[in-house]
């Protein structure tokens, strides 16, 4: 039987300092991840994971896709009051009451409505 001892692998340690500073360095506008790695000798995977650890300074600044929905425009729900023209006469009454008269109604009819409200 061998008894070769068993060698166990090390995984090299980095200080959280140098890690954000490779992070900060892929930042760079014109920085490529693979390039960065390769001057501080480090897996790019590696950079990628850190990007992702320590908030990707670079990813805030890349472009997102976001939903987008298109609906045709609606016509509003009410149509809008009419605008005053010169041919509206507004009448208050003591009583509180405003009544607004267009030039198209009949005398009687604005008659009735002047003497109910003049009752109440």
């Amino acid at each position: 039987m061998d008894t070769t001892s068993r060698v166990k692998r090390r995984h090299k340690v980095w200080p959280e300092a140098l890690k954000r500073e490779i992070v900060a360095a892929c930042a760079v506008p014109g920085a490529s991840v693979s390039m960065v790695a390769r001057q501080y000798d480090v897996n790019t995977n590696q950079v990628f994971t850190w990007r992702k650890l320590y908030g990707g300074v670079a990813d805030a600044a890349a472009p997102q896709i976001l939903p987008v929905v298109v609906t045709p425009e609606q016509p509003p729900l009410s149509p809008p009051p009419p605008a005053p023209t010169a041919d509206v006469i507004e009448i208050e009454l003591p009583s509180g009451y405003r009544v607004r008269i267009g030039s198209n109604i009949k005398a009687a009819a604005l008659r009735v409505v002047l003497d109910a409200l003049e009752r109440r």
